[in-house]
């Protein structure tokens, strides 16, 4: 009788939570079916488009993106290992403040660098005028620099605007590395140099690799960039196929090659992780930074202020100039700015609140490690952050497509409405694609808040008298709210300045900020635009600060 009834808690819990576990798995699945959508008008759609395709896109398609991709990799790896070393293992003045500004590039997206740098870097823009000036020059027939629409051009700019993402991860691993281990390289005879490559370097390599990988997906998903500079990569082609060849069989086909680079390139960087592991058992004893003094900090200064100068400080200078320069001259912004702006925080503020609720969710029925399809649940939950916009986007037009005919036939038939698109025809078809898009830091924001509560806690409030459901709002739900705003401002941002799957998805006459910009500089208008890319831009600060707040708590 006593071991039956010291049984009964757990198989109440079990019965508790089973309505929770069904909406954790109906939300895996929204996320898989536009994965499986792709699938199905890929391989039923006409097979001639594959030799099409395969004789006249994907060749030029997929060589431009791999080269983007090995490009953008090499260049954030040496930028950001580059600045992680930097400000770890060496003091010179403005060390400190460079900690954190090397952080700042990530509040501009990919697309606001390329719209700002295609007027900066213009043959009669400011800075080939001034060098023309000094070097006495006075038409660009007589000098110009290379043309920013170029392969070069593309990657240099995605390089200075992701190198973040190794700098972040890279500088973490190099501060928790034990100092001694570089003493004893240098005792055996390493020089500095030697000691780097040979024991700093392959000790960080998991680091470096992981946001290398993080890079590349931005890269992938980046349209707006790659559209401007002239680089037909295969989330352009992408775009292209479905917008102005009206080919949704062939996008989709385009689509799955994407989602085979994606799939290669998250394996590739798990393997790296799996065959490269690395325990310092010695006790830890901590880089101390090295002093530099005169030209030598100089040349530090410079090393460590260039990529933060040309991935923020330029385009952030040219936004603002070109904001208050339209100010100026019109003295108000037009409504349609003002809408988009309305209609950006709406949807990503919806969007936001979703995304939250539906992680809270997950994280809460997989938290309990007898659970056999956690694992499952957050894997599927986390695919949507790895496919690309455009990508996802393709993939949710026909179950939007069959969810739009059932509702309109159901109200038609009982209230005898007029058939009409209600999520494709209105901002819902956003914000579920948002939602899906972004579930990932949702559910890996929550999950880690969750593991830093003790069990005991739990436990009390179960022999105190608590139900499961009284337990969560009462002792989880306090506990977890530093992890629910970090993951809502994150997501927050990422929508406001989501582009590729808003360009696909968006109702007539429906414009965000994104969207409102694409359309700015595909017509050549740069003053306005620039208004709603410092928007952007001011919002994505937010993030970045309180990520420098906690860069600066953890230094030494």
């Amino acid at each position: 009788m006593s071991e039956n009834t010291l049984q009964q808690p757990p198989l109440k819990k079990t019965q508790s939570i089973n309505a929770s576990t069904y909406l954790a798995l109906g939300v895996a699945f929204c996320v898989l079916a536009p994965v499986l959508t792709l699938l199905w008008h890929a391989f039923s759609g006409d097979f001639q488009h594959w030799s099409g395709l395969l004789q006249n896109v994907i060749p030029n398609s997929l060589g431009n993106t791999l080269v983007l991709l090995a490009g953008v990799a090499f260049m954030v790896a040496c930028l950001g290992t580059g600045s992680a070393w930097l400000t770890t293992a060496y003091q010179f003045p403005t060390r400190n403040i460079l900690m954190w500004a090397l952080l700042l590039p990530l509040a501009v997206p990919t697309y606001i660098m390329a719209f700002a740098y295609l007027d900066v870097m213009h043959p009669l823009g400011p800075i080939q005028s001034v060098i023309r000036d000094l070097l006495g020059y006075t038409s660009p027939r007589q000098f110009r620099l290379p043309d920013i629409r170029s392969m070069g051009g593309a990657i240099i700019l995605l390089g200075f605007v992701l190198y973040p993402y190794v700098y972040l991860s890279t500088r973490v691993m190099f501060m928790t590395q034990a100092a001694n281990l570089i003493e004893a390289a240098r005792t055996l005879g390493c020089s500095r140099r030697e000691a780097f490559f040979r024991v700093v370097i392959p000790m960080a390599r998991p680091a470096i690799a992981v946001g290398i990988s993080l890079a590349l997906l931005e890269t992938l998903n980046d349209i707006g960039a790659s559209e401007f500079l002239g680089i037909q990569t295969l989330t352009v082609s992408v775009y292209t196929t479905w917008i102005s060849r009206s080919n949704l069989a062939g996008a989709a086909q385009i689509a799955i090659f994407m989602l085979i680079v994606v799939t290669t390139l998250i394996w590739l960087e798990r393997h790296g992780r799996q065959r490269q592991r690395y325990a310092n058992t010695q006790r830890m004893h901590p880089i101390q930074p090295q002093k530099l003094r005169g030209i030598q900090a100089l040349i530090a200064m410079a090393l460590g202020w260039f990529p933060v100068i040309c991935g923020f400080i330029i385009p952030a200078i040219y936004l603002v100039a070109e904001s208050v320069e339209r100010l100026e001259a019109t003295g108000t912004v037009s409504n349609d700015l003002i809408r988009g702006t309305i209609n950006t925080i709406t949807v990503a503020a919806i969007a936001t609140f979703i995304t939250v609720v539906c992680g809270l969710l997950i994280a809460w029925v997989v938290r309990n490690p007898r659970f056999k399809m956690g694992k499952f649940i957050v894997r599927a939950s986390s695919l949507g952050y790895a496919i690309p916009g455009t990508v996802l986007a393709i993939g949710l037009l026909t179950p939007y497509a069959l969810i739009d005919t059932f509702i309109s036939d159901s109200l038609s038939f009982l209230f005898q409405l007029p058939p009409q698109l209600y999520i494709m025809g209105s901002m819902s078809g956003i914000i579920i694609a948002y939602v899906i898009r972004f579930l990932a830091i949702s559910v890996g924001g929550i999950e880690a808040g969750l593991s830093r509560i003790p069990p005991s806690l739990e436990n009390a409030s179960r022999i105190l008298g608590q139900t499961s459901r009284q337990t969560f709002f009462k002792i989880h739900l306090p506990l977890l709210k530093p992890a629910i705003g970090a993951a809502s401002l994150l997501i927050f941002v990422d929508a406001m300045k989501e582009l590729s799957a808003t360009l696909l998805l968006r109702p007539l006459n429906f414009e965000t900020l994104s969207t409102w910009l694409y359309a700015e500089a595909a017509r050549g208008t740069y003053e306005e635009g620039a208004i709603a890319a410092l928007i952007i831009v001011l919002a994505g600060l937010l993030p970045v600060i309180i990520l420098a707040k906690s860069q600066t708590k953890s230094n030494y």
